[in-house]
């Protein structure tokens, strides 16, 4: 059984399981909240889950990759809601698990409750889940490119996120959005910038461009239409 748990380590049994590894007492209970908690295990007893099979610190290590051994992990499903709503963020060859960590936590934060992921780093990765800290389970996820979704969903207005556009009026949607973000360092593809209703950029003094996911919370934010701070 050890050996079966630390092979969810590796995507091909994450896909071939429809399982994967979560660790820590938050990332346990928010999988647990959604329904999707299936195992615990646990260096010791835990009131909250009483049926936690306990492991030794050497076999939690072999399990899971973290520096730091967690004291609970879970096994969880990893089937997700598929339905699209009218917030979208599609996230195009996101490689790196913090960046894709990162716009996921600011895309809950900001009002977008659909994520589609086309050639990114695996949404259910380690280190992906431990950047989310449970926001991945608020989502629905899809997995294809810009054309099978502006073909579906032909109301979402697409945004492409840019370093440079000509457009210069402020947007402010009330209709259904799917912001664009691209790879770290190509930005989006050819054919998702042809196929962009808009194009959305983060006016910006002394650089051209900002990290991914510090771009991506910038633009979500402001799609969401909100204030900055929230008075009384």
């Amino acid at each position: 059984r050890v050996k079966e748990l630390a092979k969810l380590q590796m995507k091909k049994y994450r896909d071939r399981q429809d399982q994967c590894i979560v660790e820590g007492y938050h990332l346990v209970q928010t999988a647990k909240e959604f329904g999707l908690l299936e195992q615990v295990y646990a260096l010791k007893a835990e009131s909250a889950y009483p049926d936690a099979v306990l492991l030794s610190e050497h076999v939690m290590k072999k399990i899971t990759q973290a520096k730091t051994i967690p004291a609970i992990i879970g096994v969880c499903k990893t089937v997700l809601p598929t339905d699209i709503r009218k917030r979208v963020l599609f996230l195009e060859r996101i490689q790196d698990p913090g960046n894709m960590g990162a716009l996921i936590r600011s895309a809950v934060a900001f009002g977008f409750t659909s994520l589609v992921a086309s050639e990114c780093v695996d949404l259910f990765n380690p280190k992906v889940l431990r950047a989310t800290q449970g926001a991945l389970f608020h989502l629905s996820v899809n997995y294809f490119d810009i054309a099978t979704f502006k073909t579906k969903f032909p109301d979402h207005v697409l945004y492409a996120a840019v370093p440079r556009t000509t457009q210069t009026q402020t947007m402010r949607p009330n209709r259904s959005v799917c912001l664009m973000l691209g790879h770290e360092g190509q930005g989006l593809s050819s054919e998702a910038l042809q196929l962009a209703d808009k194009e959305i950029t983060i006016p910006m003094d002394g650089f051209e461009s900002l990290n991914v996911s510090v771009a991506g919370g910038i633009i979500m934010h402001a799609l969401a239409g909100q204030p900055i701070f929230k008075g009384d």
